[in-house]
């Protein structure tokens, strides 16, 4: 490379050099690179979680938000590869590095990282493209220029002359391992510790340590023979279309599973970065575990990984066609069957690399993949499916990701196709005549048969049966969607809500994720139908937690003269309502909107108050337009069994307290499975000389009961005879600890929640 020459060409001591010359002289090349590298992605990786976390309560902390995300990140990463690799084509070194220094000196104009300005309140509808628009005028060019390095630093250590420049690839490894230590760092050790503030300033110093590492590595490197045997590498070599489709396939897949794993896993905790960053490292240990020079490649991926990923796909089919499991069993296999699948796809896409002459080819090839699988995960398969059918889809996509299927010839792949028809016919027919005689899905009976046929026939032969099977899912799936087109599921930016009716058909059930949001009465005991004034079940139920709040508050005051909840479900609470009082409803999903407003699937707000107005957004935003007007402020906002973390800050409460008159009752739904939020809410009520009172309505160890169902609940006031009649109901004073640091929008710490849920277990929710 035509760049300032070594020490061994101007003198030993390196003295009539720059400091970054004689640095660089001092460090081993390979050490060099791979620390800038690993540098790079750390800062790269880190970027991820601790922006979304910044943008979350602008979207009412919505899993969508990291979907989106995801693809957004993706894309940049794809622009930086594709920059890099018209870097190394068609500009000299010198002028390579030039330039590249120049885009990441223009990125300190975005730093430090925050909100871009210009961005408020996002839109009532197309809150996917606004967000993709936040992301860009944020962190795009900073991301963009972190990504280039990766390849780019590949590349020209591919030119150093260096004894393992052939085959660089290796330094894949420790740029996903520092991705990797970024990850789980952050979780347990930086968002804990560190502010979003402070974040941002650590962030901007390492931004500047690698602008410096980048520009010491590129005048570390000399011309040599090396650079020769490349470029002529480079004019002889020519991988054929259907290499490079394979790159792109098997990027792809792994890359859909991820967004699609992660949305299904973070529905149902929280959105948080403790959440999103376990697939995403997951997903980089395969690239660390996959990458790597001496790996025997006739031994991938072996026995134990096929063995796995069959079975935990069969599982993962099992739960969607038949019913939900346990929550910690769907979370390990999620997870597991994700590392299973990336690492056999990656695996693959390491055997068919190029040479280091087309390196920078096949990382562009790589990275497109990865916004083909993202792009159809986060944004088609919503509009596309009114269920969350991608993730099938994907699995059974998985299985053609084998390298044996992969490497297999045409002639090979074609001998199958027969008996695959054949197996998929067969397999039709025979659960059509078995599920009209069973009841059963026709969807599942497709699957199962099928399988079982696939495993009887081509069980020996695992090109035929990844075919085959694969087959079979992706019939099953798209046998699901066209029986059962909407299948009482509404899907939204927001999320998945299904319809269901109890098996003995006396309640209509609303539910997102696994966590039931509202459950109505169709049909008494004797069977006659339900007619009049609903009441409402499951967690509102009469005598529960949340009813108590409109007694103690007549008991104290009389007359309430207006309510405001946030967060509608099916409406269940507006049956609380009574003649003269003001309802408001804050919902920030339009189509839960228009399923509570549905009198034909809910009756809540139609018989119980139908001049309730219903006024759609974040309520973070919404609530603070209107001073001093409610005498209740319940927050009920749920993703699945998430809890938003923007509505428990000390931001989120001073907007809430001024939102209530002087006589007005804050209350908060806290019933979840894996948070304890006492504690933290106890220390932001001390922070306002409140008084945190909480209750929890055990459901007597049933794991589901719809006419009541395990309940939590805090209360927050300052008045002495509020607090006295809450007593009287059950409700426990809980007493804050001041040596907690309170959560705010800069600080939160969800570890410390979960801690809390451990050493003091609430009862299940279901």
């Amino acid at each position: 490379m035509a760049f300032v020459g070594t020490s061994r060409e101007r003198g030993q001591d390196g003295s009539s050099f720059s400091p970054a010359v004689r640095i660089a002289g001092r460090i081993g090349l390979v050490g060099l690179f791979s620390g800038t590298l690993g540098l790079a992605a750390m800062l790269l990786f880190s970027l991820q979680p601790m922006f979304t976390k910044r943008v979350l309560p602008i979207l009412g902390g919505s899993p969508a938000v990291w979907s989106v995300a995801m693809v957004v990140f993706q894309a940049l990463l794809l622009a930086g590869y594709a920059y890099a690799h018209a870097l190394t084509r068609w500009l000299r070194p010198q002028a390579a590095l030039v330039t590249h220094i120049l885009v990441l000196l223009t990125g300190f104009l975005f730093l430090p990282v925050a909100v871009a300005k210009g961005f408020g309140a996002p839109p009532a509808e197309g809150e996917a493209l606004w967000l993709i628009g936040l992301f860009l005028a944020s962190i795009g060019l900073p991301f963009f220029a972190l990504s280039a390095s990766a390849p780019l630093l590949q590349a020209w250590f591919a030119r150093s002359g260096d004894a393992r420049s052939a085959d660089p690839y290796f330094l894949y490894r420790a740029s996903n391992a520092g991705s990797f230590v970024a990850l789980l760092a952050y979780p347990a050790v930086v968002e804990p510790l560190l502010g979003l503030d402070a974040q941002a300033r650590f962030w901007s110093l390492g931004y500047a340590l690698l602008t410096c590492a980048v520009l010491a590595c590129g005048l570390r490197l000399h011309n040599g023979p090396r650079a020769a045997a490349t470029a002529e590498e480079r004019s002889t070599e020519h991988p054929s279309v259907g290499r490079r489709l394979a790159w792109i396939g098997l990027s792809a897949v792994p890359s859909g599973l991820l967004v699609a794993a992660t949305a299904h896993i973070s529905t149902d905790v929280a959105a948080i970065p403790l959440i999103w960053v376990v697939p995403l490292a997951l997903y980089l240990a395969s690239f660390i575990i996959a990458f790597r020079p001496s790996r025997p490649e006739r031994a991938w991926p072996g026995l134990v990984l096929g063995g796995l990923q069959i079975a935990g796909t069969a599982f993962a089919f099992g739960v969607m066609f038949i019913g939900p499991t346990s929550f910690l069993l769907d979370l390990g296999v999620t997870l597991g069957l994700l590392l299973v699948n990336a690492l056999i796809a990656h695996g693959a896409v390491y055997t068919l690399r190029p040479s280091a002459a087309r390196l920078t080819e096949f990382y562009l090839c790589t990275s497109l993949g990865g916004v083909i699988g993202g792009i159809f995960a986060a944004l088609v398969a919503p509009h596309l499916f009114s269920g969350v059918y991608e993730y099938p889809l994907l699995l059974a996509a998985a299985m053609l990701c084998r390298p044996a299927v992969v490497a297999g010839n045409l002639q090979v792949v074609a001998g199958g196709v027969i008996r695959t028809v054949a197996a998929v016919i067969g397999a039709v027919l025979a659960a059509v005549m078995a599920t009209m005689a069973a009841g059963a899905s026709l969807g599942a009976g497709v699957l199962l048969i099928g399988l079982l046929l696939c495993f009887a026939t081509t069980w020996r032969k695992p090109i035929r049966f990844a075919l085959m099977a694969s087959a079979v899912g992706i019939l099953a799936v798209l046998i699901q969607i066209t029986v059962s087109p909407d299948g009482g599921e509404y899907r939204s930016f927001f999320g998945l809500h299904r319809l269901q009716t109890t098996q003995d058909g006396r309640y209509r059930l609303l539910a997102h994720g696994t966590t039931i949001h509202g459950a109505m009465r169709l049909h008494e005991d004797d069977g006659r139908p339900s007619l009049g004034r609903p009441v409402p079940a499951t967690y509102y139920a009469p005598g529960g937690p949340l009813s108590d709040v409109f007694e103690i508050s007549r008991r104290v005051n009389g007359v309430v003269p207006a309510v405001s909840v946030v967060g509608l479900g099916a409406g269940s609470l507006a049956c609380y309502a009574r003649p003269g009082e003001a309802w408001t409803f804050y919902e920030i999903d339009p189509v839960v909107i228009r399923i509570a407003r549905n009198a034909t699937l809910f009756r809540f707000l139609s018989e119980c108050a139908p001049d309730a107005r219903t006024i759609q957004g974040d309520a973070r935003l919404t609530l603070s337009s209107r001073i001093g007007q409610a005498r209740i402020l319940i927050i009920d906002a749920f993703s699945s069994d998430a809890i938003p973390v923007h509505f428990l800050t000390g931001e989120a409460l001073a907007v809430y307290l001024a939102h209530l008159d002087r006589q007005g009752l804050l209350a908060l739904h806290i019933s979840n499975r894996h948070f304890d939020l006492r504690p933290v809410l106890a220390r932001l009520a001390a922070e306002r000389e409140l008084t945190l009172l909480a209750r929890t309505e055990s459901s007597q160890g049933k794991t589901v009961e719809v006419e009541r169902t395990t309940s939590s609940a805090v209360l927050m006031t300052r008045d002495p005879a509020a607090i006295r009649e809450a007593q009287d109901l059950g409700w426990s004073v809980v007493t804050p600890d001041m040596s907690r640091r309170p959560w705010s929008d800069d600080y939160a710490n969800a570890l410390e929640a979960m801690r809390d849920r451990w050493r003091a277990p609430l009862p299940a929710t279901p």
